[in-house]
Parts: C-alpha cells; structure tokens; sequence
C-alpha cells in the first residue's frame, strides 16, 4: 500500500532539510524537485534530506533521489542524507548514491559533519 508524500522543508542558515515522509517513488519525484526547486535550487549551500523511519524506497524512488542528486551536484550543493536503515545504507553504497551524498544517522549528525568539511 502506497504512503502519499509529505515533504517540508527547513531552512537553518544555509542548510535546507527536506523532511520527508511516505514512500518514495517514481510518483515523488515531481514532488521532490519542486520542493528542491522552491527551497534548494535558490543558493542553499547544503540539503540534509531527513526521511522518516519506516520510508519505503523502491528503484522509481531511487532514480528520483539520483536527479536531485545530480542537480544538486551540478549547482556545488552539498547533500546528506538521514533516517534511512541499514539495508538502505547498503543498497544507497551498491548503487552509489552515497558517493554524491554523506549518509548519517541524525539531521544533528549530518550537520556537524558539514561543519568538518566547511574547515
């Protein structure tokens, strides 16, 4: 059974978080790029895109996340990414979403770790 998208986002100086709940499909995709268009195509310099717990990813959903990913890394944003669970983490690093984007556990964790790279 298929969760309809809910994707708000808050802006934290230069960083944008995208929180996302229900299941990300190819039926998000249009969803997510307007939320990224109104939010984290004007300047932003940083996206954590925090997903809910239980998100429910499947390969249209994946596809989606990789053209934000690739609009992001075409516009020198960087992306993290949150919430996801082990076996996501496993198949974002097969697929290699994880090279265009850091995968951490918490927005807190993902926050602090643009603060390394921004030294």
């Amino acid at each position: 059974m298929e969760s309809e998208n809910e994707i708000t986002v808050m802006m934290d100086g230069d960083v944008a978080v995208f929180n996302i709940r229900g299941d990300m499909t190819v039926l998000s995709e249009p969803y997510l790029l307007k939320t990224y268009e109104r939010a984290g195509g004007r300047g932003v310099g940083k996206l954590i895109l925090a997903f809910n717990d239980d998100i429910y990813i499947n390969s249209g959903g994946i596809v989606a996340l990789s053209h934000l990913l690739m609009q992001a890394k075409a516009n020198n944003q960087q992306v993290a990414i949150t919430g996801i669970s082990n076996h996501f983490k496993k198949i974002f690093g097969m697929v290699g979403i994880s090279k265009f984007a850091a995968i951490c556990d918490t927005v807190e964790q993902a926050l602090s770790g643009f603060v390394m790279r921004d030294s």
